[in-house]
């Protein structure tokens, strides 16, 4: 078993909200007995009844309601028991199945109706008669997006949310971040074919990765999709997209949030971006004085497990979060507790190599020092036998590093096909050792080095392709060589400029490109290492840029890509790494 280094950090001083508010919740003894009622239909604005199972305090009066609206089957085990959680300390718990999704009617059109539907049942049950007009909504990834669109209709009933790996607008991220397009969607296009929850085994998962065009990969998995095929044809962040965004609406939201999210999270920028924004723009003073975020050492299933592939983050990474969410429903729908709220740090954060939980005063942190580390080679910086070095140190005259990135062979992105979760701490040292990715590593550390927040890699680079793709990843190196990924990302060229309009590339002419990791709090130990990777593909996390600046997803055509990375005193590549003084 492999474990991240040292415990030397105490807890810092503070409210120390989010502990008080778990331990709270966990002390909670139940006090209700639960009426269950299942398939309850709720009847939408245009005539469409969706099915929803609600548990209830079995017990006269009227309580606060709690409302998850699902398509991943709102029958599953973890509603059941957090359905009876919620009812027995005295909340009506909904979990209702989207539109055309199990037992409820309709079409399935991912996003299209869940802002109108979402409205519709806080509306639906702010009048029942065991309501008492205080609704807060719960949901995570799909879930969390649900809840959003909801809020921006203005129900008077929503007065919180926990929003739980919420993906941001659809462009950012799902189905394509920055220009890319999600290969790992094909995975949930299966899941979500037709009314019920499909089975990912009965695909060769690995040989629809590779299908060709993608755009048919819904056929070649013996399925039928419209909407696969509509967010293929609408490549670029046009109308549709615009159609389906939120975080244009955040002065719609008036609503307190609770933003949960994972180092490791999938859909992580969601969170960080919302809190962020929520607390200038949000609809109103009490919204913006009460939105809390919590990021812990989670893959996309929060608090599922201390341990990620490798590496086991102590016993502290799992929390009581399912007390964390009857804490904050217990202030903000009962009005009582919120004093384990209050203090003056919002922001709880696991700081991993620490790996200790520390209570902040914002997001991202003040005290952080952006500090660029600069790309250093004699032009031979291929695998991690080159000659690629990473330092402050800013370059002065050096020469250009190449590689050949051929979509026939892409380059590979270390993942579990069918796992619904895109990498976690994998050891990359596999991968280091193909020609068509440049590494970039620092020196042994002499002390610890914190990084914690937002990172950016600023990449000078040409093509002789009309288009391509540019990936980051950044690396913790261990003394003993395991190469354990942080985070990554990737800039669709075409996409560098705007979304909305892409525009092809010069061959052969540099262009300098930002390529968004998002955000992590990694302490790198003494003796570790800090790396960068440069690639044109991460497969099959995201499909292949084929390299013709043709449409990408709809075509068969391959160009081999001939690439060149700069870095030198006029192209100053680097990574921005957010370094927290010890």
């Amino acid at each position: 078993m492999r474990t991240t280094y040292g415990w030397a950090r105490p807890l810092a001083t503070g409210a120390m909200l989010f502990l008080a508010a778990s331990r709270a919740g966990a002390q909670q003894l139940h006090d209700y007995g639960v009426k269950k009622e299942f398939n309850v239909r709720i009847r939408m604005r245009d005539g469409i009844r969706l099915s929803a199972d609600i548990y209830r305090p079995d017990a006269p009066g009227k309580f606060p309601v709690v409302l998850s609206r699902t398509p991943y089957d709102n029958s599953n085990a973890g509603q059941v028991t957090q359905g009876t959680y919620f009812a027995e300390r005295g909340y009506v718990y909904i979990v209702q199945d989207s539109r055309g999704r199990l037992d409820s009617e309709g079409d399935f059109t991912p996003l299209v109706a869940e802002a109108k539907d979402g409205h519709d049942t806080i509306e639906w049950a702010g009048v029942q008669p065991w309501s008492n007009g205080r609704i807060g909504t719960i949901g995570g990834s799909y879930g969390g997006w649900n809840q959003w669109f909801a809020a921006e209709q203005g129900s008077t009933y929503l007065k919180a949310m926990v929003s739980i790996v919420t993906p941001p607008d659809p462009f950012l991220n799902v189905p394509y971040q920055n220009g890319a397009f999600l290969l790992g969607m094909v995975d949930w296009m299966i899941l979500v074919d037709s009314r019920s929850m499909q089975n990912l085994k009965a695909n060769d998962l690995p040989s629809l990765y590779k299908h060709l065009p993608v755009s048919t990969t819904d056929e070649a998995a013996g399925r039928h999709s419209s909407w696969w095929k509509t967010w293929i044809q609408h490549n670029t962040y046009d109308e549709y997209w615009k159609a389906l965004s939120y975080q244009d609406k955040y002065a719609k939201v008036k609503a307190p949030i609770l933003h949960i999210t994972g180092w490791y999270d999938d859909d992580q920028l969601g969170n960080t971006m919302n809190y962020v924004a929520m607390l200038k723009q949000g609809g109103s003073p009490e919204a913006r004085a009460n939105q809390r975020l919590l990021i812990g050492p989670w893959p996309h299933a929060v608090n599922s497990t201390r341990k990620l592939g490798d590496v086991d983050f102590g016993p502290d990474a799992v929390i009581d979060i399912r007390g964390t969410y009857l804490s904050w429903f217990d202030c903000h729908l009962k009005q009582t507790g919120c004093e384990k709220w209050g203090g003056t740090t919002p922001v709880r954060i696991f700081v991993m190599g620490d790996n200790k939980w520390r209570d902040e005063r914002e997001w991202p942190l003040a005290r952080a020092k952006p500090t660029p580390y600069y790309f250093h080679s004699a032009g031979k910086a291929n695998g991690p036998v080159g000659d690629g070095t990473l330092s402050p140190t800013a370059p002065g005259a050096e020469p250009q590093d190449h590689y050949r990135y051929d979509p026939n062979d892409p380059t590979p992105f270390v993942l579990s096909p069918g796992a619904l979760q895109l990498g976690t701490t994998e050891d990359q040292r596999s991968v280091e050792t193909r020609s068509d990715l440049l590494v970039f590593t620092t020196e042994p550390l002499a002390t610890d080095v914190e990084v914690t927040g937002p990172i950016k890699v600023k990449l000078f680079a040409a093509s002789n392709a009309l288009d391509t793709d540019w990936t980051g990843k950044l690396v913790d190196v261990h003394p003993d060589g395991y190469a354990q990924r942080v985070l990554d990302g990737i800039i669709r060229a075409r996409f560098r400029e705007s979304y909305e309009h892409p525009t092809l590339l010069t061959p052969g002419k540099p262009a300098e490109y930002t390529i968004d990791l998002w955000s992590t709090s990694n302490v790198f130990k003494k003796g570790h290492r800090i790396r960068l990777e440069i690639a044109s593909a991460a497969f099959p996390k995201f499909s292949r840029n084929l390299n013709t600046g043709g449409p990408n997803e709809a075509s068969t055509a391959i160009k081999v890509a001939e690439q060149t990375i700069y870095h030198d005193a006029q192209h100053p590549s680097h990574v921005l790494l957010p370094i927290v003084p010890r």
